[in-house]
């Protein structure tokens, strides 16, 4: 939970709110991929040091028990550089409760084979169907695990498209807010034809699809774990729209106390 904390405001507010179990669960694997994510955002491997990590890391969560020496091996020439939430992936795996670890190593390797290959096109996204490839890498397979998860917990069944378009609202949002960053370090995550505008209308787009996945789940604890990063991406784009940089620590605080006293 202190990883977690450091890592991601966002989702360390609605894990915190999860029992036991679940916490563990979505937890870890929550980790699991971030630790992949800090790989290709960082900014001080190059762009091939960062597809030979995220390429071999996928091949070794393929395996049917991840090898940790083989891992840390891996990333020893990087430790000085890399966070504590990459270098310690194999103890986020270990966290994970044994029936439902497979499906967390699958989806992430899928999601590093994916960020490896728009590492080596440099994020250059020309289309529409290139902005739905990587946030489908990159968020739309956080969604994936997280329906998997649900249906392992209490047999809640999502579906898997619109957890997908939960996913890449999320991360649209994400982009928008940090599309000035993105853009001084040379990284452009708007198709060619597009204007700030046609992003802000693919984020409502499928945070719509996101409100249609919430309405097949039931359990209460669930329910409000996937509401807080909805609601939040929903006033965080409000405030986008609005001139406004991000939502205050206020609003935020405010935000998740109006839904769990509902």
């Amino acid at each position: 939970m202190r990883v977690l904390k450091e890592t991601s405001r966002t989702f360390y507010i609605p894990i915190k709110l999860l029992k036991s179990v679940l916490k563990d669960t979505v937890g870890s694997a929550y980790l699991c991929m971030r630790a992949i994510d800090e790989i290709e955002d960082h900014e001080q491997l190059s762009s091939d040091t960062k597809q030979h990590l995220l390429r071999a890391t996928s091949k070794l969560l393929q395996t049917s028990v991840f090898d940790r020496e083989a891992y840390l091996q891996l990333m020893k020439p990087h430790q000085e550089i890399l966070p504590e939430v990459t270098m310690r992936l194999a103890d986020w795996l270990h966290v994970c409760p044994e029936d439902i670890v497979a499906k967390i190593k699958q989806s992430t390797s899928i999601m590093a084979d994916g960020m490896a290959k728009w590492t080596e096109k440099n994020w250059n996204l020309r289309t529409k169907e290139d902005l739905d490839e990587y946030t489908y890498y990159v968020a739309g397979l956080v969604g994936v695990m997280l329906s998997d998860i649900w249906n392992w917990y209490d047999g809640t069944k999502t579906d898997y498209d619109l957890a997908i378009g939960y996913g890449r609202g999320l991360q649209a949002v994400n982009m928008l807010r940090n599309q000035e960053e993105d853009a001084e370090r040379g990284v452009h995550f708007i198709p060619d034809d597009w204007t700030r505008a046609d992003l802000f209308v693919y984020a409502k787009e499928n945070l719509q699809q996101a409100d249609r996945y919430l309405k097949d789940i039931q359990t209460r604890n669930i329910l409000l774990f996937c509401k807080i990063p909805l609601a939040l991406a929903k006033k965080t784009l409000s405030a986008l729209e609005n001139g406004e940089e991000k939502m205050s620590r206020a609003e935020v605080e405010a935000t998740v106390n109006d839904i769990l006293n509902k």
